[in-house]
């Protein structure tokens, strides 16, 4: 591993941990500590906690801070009371997405921006360079630590390090933010996730990680387990969640990726006249759920087959610890997009027998 890689203030715990570690985004991230296979259906089972303080944080206050981002972010932050998120995207002017991220509307007329690792300097050029008078755009991530509790017992193991006057964990709606203080660390506390799994994801001062970290995992009559980014990426694309730099990017609109759903469109942002035309007039590929039908695992690059013609590429791709069935996603010609349509993906020269599936991939029983 090269000394060039940043480390997140967990690290001295991953590795007594006996975690793999490895290079993500310019970070030295654990990517399993037992096996990805056992940490995801833990997740799934019980609860993860994951490092995530490699991801950024940017802080927007000011009297410019909300017409910066009426500009910048194709949702409608104007929905947002106090205290709630939003899913969102930064868009260039084909309607690229720059990044994909989580607003907060926080006290005192403060906004944050949760974005993805390896963008967090663009970001912040691409907010800056909007020029808004009044508008301050602060980057917080290296001041800043993120670990997410993820799983059916998360908020139960929650309850046990929370504040016992104040209002379960349970009790808090998906998509808000409070502050609480958790096993004795003033914390910020979301109701957000990237595992389709209930959770939270804690943010703290970057000193104060290693405390909260310990305080979580003292809990293990839970079944709380430390997961790493392999886990966090099955969980991930069993729900049909985009990654950015693979499964969408600055070529890619949230409407090509069956994002739409995430922007406000009657409204005017960067970007928004490209997302007005595709909403009227189709788009000319389309991001779509891939299963093999066979035991085959389609990865990333492989391509996608309609009788032998190639019609796309897959974005993400893995052998589903849940489905049990190799799943990916990848766009294709919106022709071939309907679920049930059957494909092939070319895996290593063999075409291998495939169909188009609704997203998510993996659904819990009721």
């Amino acid at each position: 591993m090269t000394s060039s890689l940043r480390r997140t203030p967990l690290y001295d715990r991953h590795e007594e941990l006996g975690a793999r570690m490895v290079e993500f985004g310019g970070w030295e991230m654990p990517v399993y500590y037992v096996g990805i296979n056992e940490e995801h259906r833990a997740v799934r089972a019980r609860a993860g906690l994951f490092d995530v303080s490699h991801m950024g944080q940017l802080e927007i206050t000011g009297s410019g801070a909300e017409a910066l981002l009426r500009t910048a972010l194709a949702s409608d932050i104007d929905r947002l009371d106090e205290g709630q998120a939003q899913y969102s995207f930064l868009l260039n002017e084909k309607g690229g997405i720059i990044d994909d991220l989580i607003v907060y509307r926080l006290p005192d007329k403060t906004w944050l921006l949760i974005v993805n690792a390896g963008n967090i300097a663009a970001d912040v050029a691409h907010l800056k360079g909007f020029k808004q008078r009044g508008a301050v755009v602060t980057d917080i991530s290296d001041a800043t630590a993120m670990i997410a509790l993820q799983g059916p017992v998360a908020l139960d193991l929650l309850a046990d390090v929370w504040p016992k006057k104040t209002a379960a964990p349970d009790t808090l709606k998906p998509f808000t933010i409070v502050e609480r203080v958790v096993a004795g660390v003033p914390c910020r506390v979301a109701r957000t996730g990237y595992t389709g799994e209930n959770g939270v994801e804690i943010m703290c001062a970057a000193d104060r990680a290693g405390d909260l970290w310990d305080g979580i995992l003292a809990h293990r009559e839970h079944g709380v387990v430390p997961s790493g980014l392999g886990a966090r990426d099955t969980l991930r694309l069993e729900m049909g969640y985009p990654l950015h730099g693979h499964d969408i990017d600055a070529k890619t609109t949230p409407i090509e990726a069956g994002l739409g759903r995430f922007v406000h469109l009657g409204r005017t942002f960067v970007g928004s006249t490209v997302l007005d035309k595709q909403v009227a007039k189709g788009v000319k590929r389309q991001l779509v759920g891939i299963q093999l039908l066979d035991r085959a695992i389609p990865r990333e690059g492989y391509p996608i087959l309609k009788d032998g013609v190639k019609i796309g590429t897959i974005t993400s791709g893995t052998l589903s610890p849940s489905v049990d069935r190799g799943i990916g996603m990848g766009y294709v010609l919106p022709v071939h997009a309907a679920p049930g349509t059957t494909l092939q993906v070319d895996i290593r020269g063999r075409e291998r027998d495939a169909e188009v599936v609704p997203l998510p991939f993996y659904k819990k029983e009721s």
